[in-house]
């Protein structure tokens, strides 16, 4: 039996790139479907896209589904999502989307980039 695919996505694009911010999602689900292990890393500015507020009203195409909505087909699909520790940044656990697996830190990503098979930013 062979293993899965271990694949990690860093998702850099935020709220000023919003056409950007579903894509990464979409892989991650179709990736996901495909029996690949997915773990999305959110990075700087796509740290935003773990509040509540924004991944309910941030649309990559006007008139298009929320970024929640991606969000939440590639958690269905078994991706994890981590988002980036951002020390100094005060944080309300109560405002993040209860999708979000974890918040971790540099060491965590370096960690998951040496161990996975692929690493794709988007």
């Amino acid at each position: 039996m062979v293993d899965a695919q271990r694949v990690l996505i860093l998702v850099a694009s935020g709220p000023s790139t919003p056409a950007r911010c579903a894509a990464p999602f979409h892989v991650a689900t179709l990736l996901a479907c495909m029996d690949a292990n997915v773990t999305l890393y959110l990075t700087g500015e796509a740290t935003q896209l773990a509040h509540r507020t924004v991944a309910e009203s941030l649309r990559a195409v006007e008139g298009g589904e929320p970024v929640l909505h991606f969000i939440q087909q590639a958690k269905h699909a078994g991706a994890r999502l981590l988002m980036c520790r951002q020390p100094g940044v005060p944080l309300d656990p109560e405002a993040l989307i209860d999708e979000l697996d974890e918040i971790a830190s540099g060491g965590e990503l370096a960690q998951l980039i040496l161990e996975c098979d692929k690493v794709l930013s988007l």
